[in-house]
């Protein structure tokens, strides 16, 4: 096999243009800020050439507003404040990663990932790689991080080359982002953006934090058989002529052992756990529980529903702190704080970014462009015919490519949300399956994206094994993950649909 040295490693034919293509894309935020400007400009042209649709549904003739106006910048200037402190996902995602960043950081998460992969017998070990490698994203990109070198490890005493270990724990951590058996952040982040726009709909409708949750627990699965076939079947064979250095060795020689302290730890912080899940069966399972609606009796729509991440929160945050108590990364209580302010400058980044795709929507919304074009869009699809799951199939490999360049998810929902969402509904689809789509093609592609924020701490672990191996060789190990995976996601997509099997808690496919 040819081997490609670090130094004159040169990408070519369609890697080198997305490298070329991707490298000249400005930050997310000038991105937004030069979509919003055309946005606006785009308004005024609209607005003087009267440009107009018909709402199918009320029959009312909607006509787009010029933003580059009188009223238009006293409306930017009076609520440019309101759009960003009372964007939906805003409040949302910092208070949940609060949560989780405790958790984290005193070193919960990190054994919970290792003693799971560890403890599960080899016969399904290739399946479960890639679940956890999922699972794990639920502390953010916890899984990104721990997963891999864990899976590298766990292959080499298996008899198997640690680079295809590498590999696939990080296939599985990031081409299966989006799935996971329990309610991460993805999902509150997106949700927020999809009731912050399907309010233009419908006042009523909201799209929660579990709006996916049934076919993200199937998805996750279908990754992980998915995932273990490719491994075997490709990525294991294509590995075998890898050397292995001194220095990768050296690295991972030993399976970790867990600490008297770090087993007392998860003792505690389990029972802690326990206690807590209890507490909530108490509160909602019972009849005329306190968070039942209180109306209904039921619990969709419920305030246990819509309190969720504010019990994400504690319930990531209690044995997180008890965890770190018993073994000493926590001394004191101020330490939590430490542990919460340190996860809210780690999203330094996003709470800039969302200052501008607040306005980005909103101004989307004032100018009425969003419900013109879903209208056009929407009679367009019916005219041609495009209403099913061909259209389903365009619209996730849309999504899909654009990963490749922007690596954003909710900077590229931000921008399809508004357009998406309102186009098929007019179709009778449900914003939170629409969601569901985007998701899909959204997670396939990070894995072989070379602009992904975690990949070149890939290319540093795999050199830890053979430092001849370049970015070309590594795409090609990557890339049968996200082609394969994503027949067998839309697969998957198209039974649900035929079907109708619910896609989350109280969400169909329908309106």
């Amino acid at each position: 096999m040819t081997k490609e040295t670090a130094s004159t490693t040169k990408s070519s034919g369609l890697l080198k243009w997305v490298e070329q293509l991707g490298n000249k894309l400005p930050h997310p935020f000038w991105m937004f800020v030069w979509i919003t400007i055309i946005i606006i400009a785009t308004s005024a042209v609209a607005a003087l050439f009267g440009l107009s649709a018909t709402d199918p549904g009320t029959g009312e003739e909607v006509f787009a507003k010029n933003l580059v106006s009188g009223e238009g910048l006293r409306r930017f200037l009076e609520e440019m404040v309101t759009n960003f402190a009372h964007f939906a996902p805003f409040g949302l995602v910092l208070v949940m990663l609060m949560g989780v960043s405790v958790a984290e950081r005193s070193g919960l998460l990190t054994i919970v990932l290792r003693t799971m992969a560890f403890a599960v017998p080899r016969k399904v070990v290739l399946p479960f790689i890639f679940i956890i490698g999922a699972c794990g994203n639920i502390g953010s990109d916890a899984g990104v991080v721990i997963v891999p070198p864990i899976a590298a490890l766990i292959f080499m005493q298996m008899g198997l080359h640690p680079i295809a270990g590498l590999i696939a724990g990080y296939a599985g951590a990031t081409a299966g982002f989006t799935a996971n058996f329990f309610i991460a952040g993805t999902d509150v982040l997106l949700a927020g953006i999809s009731t912050e726009v399907a309010a233009g709909i419908d006042p009523d409708i909201e799209v929660s934090a579990t709006a996916n949750w049934y076919f993200m627990i199937a998805s996750t699965v279908m990754l992980g058989l998915g995932g273990a076939f490719i491994v075997s079947k490709f990525t294991i064979p294509k590995c075998k002529n890898f050397a292995i250095g001194d220095e990768g060795i050296e690295a991972f020689k030993e399976t970790p052992k867990l600490t008297t302290k770090e087993k007392k730890g998860m003792l505690y912080a389990g029972l802690s756990v326990l206690i807590f899940i209890t507490l909530i069966a108490l509160l909602v399972i019972p009849d005329g529980a306190p968070l039942r609606n209180q109306e209904s009796g039921g619990i969709v729509p419920s305030p246990f529903l819509r309190g969720l991440v504010p019990i994400l929160f504690f319930f990531f945050a209690i044995p997180g702190y008890v965890y770190g108590k018993i073994t000493g990364s926590i001394k004191k209580p101020d330490d939590l704080l430490k542990f919460m302010e340190q996860g809210m400058k780690d999203l330094s980044g996003y709470i800039v970014l969302m200052l501008v795709v607040a306005q980005f929507i909103n101004l989307f919304s004032w100018s009425r462009l969003d419900t013109i074009l879903a209208i056009n869009g929407a009679e367009f699809l019916q005219s041609s015919g495009l209403t099913g799951p061909f259209m389903f199939t365009l619209f996730m490999m849309l999504v899909a490519f654009l990963n490749i360049f922007i690596g954003s998810g909710s900077a590229k929902w931000a921008i399809f949300a508004p357009i998406f969402i309102p186009m098929l509904a007019q179709l009778g689809y449900s914003p939170a399956f629409i969601q569901l789509m985007y998701r899909v093609g959204d997670s396939i592609t990070n894995c072989i994206s070379p602009l992904y924020i975690y990949f070149p701490l890939l290319i540093g672990w795999v050199r830890k094994y053979d430092k001849n191996i370049g970015i070309g060789t590594i795409i090609s190990l990557l890339i049968p993950y996200a082609v394969v995976l994503f027949i067998m996601w839309v697969v998957l997509l198209f039974v649900w649909y035929w079907l109708g099997i619910p896609i989350g808690v109280g969400e169909g496919i329908y309106l």
